[in-house]
């Protein structure tokens, strides 16, 4: 992954290592039971990497010796926080739809009214990259004040290839202006335009797939994105563009079986992608297939509750295939303005009957994983980006538990701690 990343900023200072002494640590450490809790535990950095986690009884001497050290007086530690899928780089809003809709407005008299993707689209078309990046950096920041480190950002609201860039233009830009770790995705195959109404094909072959092209071109793709569904793309459709992202060297993910199943997931994990995103209706079968491919299932309950579906993905049957299982925000104007990674998890247990540990797994490691990004972050272990939160709770279970509350003392990205 090519992300930007914020700055590291190498002073004297930051030469020495640094002791996170006296802390309750939920490593996420795979190879540990649960949470890979560590009690008494501390976290060493150096040039923004961790160089130990563990209990503070074993500490190398040296490191004792030459850190600086900070006492966390037995707050609890966990990964940053990951938010693997989101569209917060958008202009405008969709409030006053939102409205028409509680006034009882059909989704067709919405649409006749301008609202739908079309009112997001011509918005974000009519905004420059800079101000694309002035719109979307209060999301980011609401994200970044929760302990949030890493994001993806996708495309899908330009639809013609010079918006599309414009879009991953300003994401780069975020990554550049704040303490986060921004990943993109191509969304190029989000919708068709009016203008090619009825001639999917076409659009794919005159914007879709020289709109990637271009974007990879220039260094603005990490992955690459669709939604295969029976009101945008099909199986076929998409693997145009699938294959067209293989050749470049680019990892793929699909939003599929949301409202439908066409075979989405089964699709996407033939071509080992990253995640497949949504799967209400997910099959038992294609849970065990998206499990043996390794991708992700990333599970969305903001979307879920925004427009009030009634079918729930197959939690149960993707636990017994043993497959992966991601939370995100799923942040955009239309079906999930949520900017809330801790209300995310609390609405994946109440919604979708997630554990606590499923929970903070699916929001960190998980996360993590469904951008390919399981060797650098998601984790509290040597030789990952030493990126952290430090929360004011006494249990765990209260990150998932509260409603509207923030208990974030403070994160650290790549070593550098950012207070709220």
């Amino acid at each position: 992954m090519n992300g930007n990343n914020f700055p590291d900023r190498q002073t004297s200072a930051e030469a020495r290592p640094h002791l996170w002494r006296n802390a309750r640590l939920a490593t996420l450490d795979p190879a540990k039971e649960g949470l890979g809790v560590v009690e008494k535990g501390a976290v060493v950095v150096e040039s923004g990497r961790i160089t130990y986690t563990g209990p503070e009884s074993e500490l190398p001497v040296l490191a004792i010796e030459r850190a600086e050290i900070t006492d966390l007086e037995g707050r609890w530690v966990t990964p940053g926080l990951v938010d693997c899928h989101t569209h917060i780089v958008h202009g405008g809003n969709r409030a006053r739809e939102f409205e028409m809709r509680l006034d009882g407005a059909t989704y067709e008299e919405v649409a006749r009214a301008g609202g739908g993707i079309v009112s997001s689209v011509k918005a974000t078309n009519a905004l420059s990259v800079d101000g694309l990046v002035a719109a979307s950096l209060p999301r980011l920041d609401t994200l970044l004040s929760e302990g949030m480190t890493t994001i993806e950002i996708k495309s899908g609201y330009g639809l013609n290839i010079e918006a599309e860039l414009k879009m991953l233009r300003a994401a780069r830009a975020l990554g550049n202006l704040r303490p986060v770790r921004v990943v993109t995705s191509y969304l190029g195959a989000h919708a068709t335009p009016v203008e090619y109404k009825g001639r999917n094909g076409d659009y794919i072959t005159d914007v879709v797939l020289p709109g990637l092209e271009q974007a990879h071109a220039e260094g603005l793709v990490d992955a690459v994105d669709g939604f295969c569904e029976g009101i945008a793309f099909s199986v076929e459709e998409m693997r145009r563009v699938f294959d067209r992202a293989q050749q470049l060297g680019l990892p793929v993910k699909l939003h599929a079986e949301q409202l439908s199943n066409l075979g989405g997931a089964r699709f996407a994990a033939s071509y080992l992608a990253l995640s497949a995103d949504h799967l209400e209706y997910l099959t038992a079968d294609d849970a065990v297939v998206m499990a043996a491919a390794g991708t992700a299932a990333v599970l969305l309950p903001g979307a879920f509750y925004a427009i009030n579906e009634k079918q729930k993905p197959p939690v149960k049957a993707l636990r017994e295939a043993g497959a992966h299982i991601a939370i995100a925000t799923d942040c955009n104007p239309g079906t999930s303005p949520l900017t809330s990674l801790l209300l995310t998890m609390n609405m994946s247990a109440t919604l979708f009957g997630l554990t606590v540990e499923e929970c903070i797994a699916g929001a960190t490691r998980e996360g993590a994983r469904a951008l390919g990004l399981i060797d650098e972050t998601g984790t509290l272990e040597t030789g990952k980006s030493a990126d952290f939160a430090i929360w004011d709770v006494e249990s765990l279970a209260e990150l998932v538990y509260r409603i509207g509350f923030n208990p974030l003392h403070a994160h650290v990205f790549k070593g550098e701690r950012i207070d709220r």
